[in-house]
């Protein structure tokens, strides 16, 4: 006996087509659905769609807004993301980036195009923007290839900032370009072997603009090549300010790579046998660099202490850095007389007085340096902060702390020995006419200082002349001994 369902298979059926169809569309379905869940909800998914980077920013991590209707809480903001980006935090130099553009209007009291586009050029140069993080390469059809969303945001952010950056450069002059220029170089100059190997990329004509791998999409689109043909939302000309901040130059950058060896760093020298392989004659200039890079001293003593309008300094957020630098800090309590700091206070106008011990100064004092210096106003006088008293009068141009300075550094008391700086500040106090300075000179020429000064003889006669007609005990007593000297060989004759 046979049923009467209509579904019977002697029945008719109108749709008899849709088994194969419905089974090639879910797993179409499925197939996309893997595709944007590979990382656990981590990727965009196939992005063929999707302009690049429309709206990436919004996904990307910021650091917490700490600015309020406040001046104080404004600088306290500030100082936070300026400790944050001296350490090579990528989003607190784009913020900083931002902050000093006045992005926003509660900013424009602070608003520096300079210090804006150091450090939308240090975010650029920085490789947490563009080194990838759980990248997939699916290949395969099409080629589309899923990213992760923390990829495709940075992406958008350094899209963003090149071209703030380059508009910005765009309105400069050359010497507002070379300040920019140098307060990279200086912030680099202080995260050790890292930071000498980012400069090395920035000059190195086998990278992008800022170190980037020459493929990279922003570097291609920043010299005007976008990748694919496809550049509807490209800048087809390029960048050309932002991408002619630094200069190709296979000498600086053989320059900055064996520096980054001279910190100790074992992965630099590695680094320095691949540049001088990478291109045809680069290790002929071994011999020339490593003079050069005796002498190499940075652009700024620290950083650029300036009084903006805002009455928000500038504030050198570098911090000492291994073992050399604690040792070196650590020798100013028991080998540096306080009163050279004391001296250095009164040149700046801090105190009226030369105060002798630290004990001398008031806690308004104390706070009146950090307030200068942009550190938090605690009252207390850290080591630090007398090295800073003293390089601020030198920068500033007291001949005297330009001579302590010299002697700091040639001993390596409050900082590293480095006598190519030592040189330089003893070169500037002689310039003003100090007499301890042009014999400590004297001994530089006459000992020779490989790299740093050549061996010259009649320089260091004529030093030592002009330190004993000043006065100079030490300079007079040598030169009486010299000139009895030629005089007992003149009588032999």
């Amino acid at each position: 006996m046979r049923d009467n369902h209509p579904d019977h298979d002697d029945q008719p059926r109108s749709g008899g087509g849709r088994g194969p169809i419905a089974i090639a569309a879910v797993a179409g379905v499925l197939a996309l659905t893997a595709l944007g869940m590979v990382s656990c909800g981590d990727r965009n998914g196939v992005r063929f769609w999707q302009p690049a980077g429309a709206g990436a920013g919004n996904a990307c991590p910021r650091p917490a807004s700490l600015t309020g209707s406040e001046f104080n809480a404004q600088e306290t903001g500030l100082r936070a993301l300026r400790r944050a980006a001296f350490r090579g935090d990528f989003f607190a130099q784009l913020e900083l980036g931002a902050r000093y553009a006045a992005v926003r209007a509660t900013d424009k009291n602070i608003e520096d195009p300079i210090e804006s586009a150091t450090w939308y050029a240090l975010a650029l140069s920085n490789d947490e923007g563009y080194a990838p993080i759980n990248r997939v390469d699916r290949g395969g059809f099409g080629g589309w290839r899923p990213l992760s969303k923390y990829d495709d945001c940075r992406a958008w952010e350094r899209h963003a900032a090149y071209q703030r950056l380059d508009r910005q450069l765009g309105q400069m002059t050359r010497e507002e370009q070379e300040a920019v220029r140098d307060r990279v170089i200086y912030v680099l100059s202080t995260q050790d072997a890292d930071g000498y190997r980012t400069l090395a990329r920035l000059h190195d004509g086998l990278y992008g603009p800022f170190g980037e791998p020459e493929d990279n999409r922003e570097a291609r689109e920043a010299w005007g090549r976008p990748q694919g043909g496809n550049g509807r939302d490209r800048n087809r000309r390029g960048y050309y300010s932002a991408t002619n901040l630094f200069q190709r130059n296979d000498v600086d950058a053989y320059l900055y790579n064996y520096l980054a060896v001279q910190t100790g760093d074992v992965g630099a020298y590695v680094l320095l046998k691949d540049f001088e392989r990478s291109a045809p004659s680069r290790d002929q200039y071994q011999r020339f660099v490593e003079t050069k890079a005796r002498q190499w001293t940075p652009p700024f003593e620290f950083y650029p202490n300036s009084a903006p309008q805002s009455g928000v300094p500038f504030s050198d957020e570098s911090r000492p850095r291994g073992d050399a630098y604690e040792y070196a800090l650590g020798r100013m309590a028991s080998e540096l007389p306080f009163v050279h700091v004391g001296r250095a206070l009164r040149y700046l106008g801090i105190t009226d007085e030369v105060a002798a011990r630290p004990e001398d100064l008031s806690k308004r004092q104390i706070e009146t340096l950090e307030a200068m210096l942009g550190h938090p106003m605690e009252g207390r006088l850290s080591f630090l902060e007398r090295v800073r008293a003293i390089q601020m009068a030198a920068i500033n141009g007291s001949s005297e702390a330009q001579l302590v300075l010299a002697v700091m550094y040639a001993e390596g008391i409050g900082l590293p020995a480095d006598y190519a700086r030592a040189f330089k500040w003893f070169d500037e106090a002689a310039r003003q006419g100090s007499p301890e300075a042009k014999f400590a000179m004297s001994s530089y020429f006459a000992l020779g200082v490989s790299g740093v000064a050549d061996q010259d003889k009649a320089q260091a006669v004529a030093l030592r002349i002009d330190s004993a007609l000043a006065g100079f005990g030490p300079s007079a007593g040598r030169l009486q001994a010299v000139l009895a000297q030629v005089s007992r060989s003149q009588q032999r004759r």
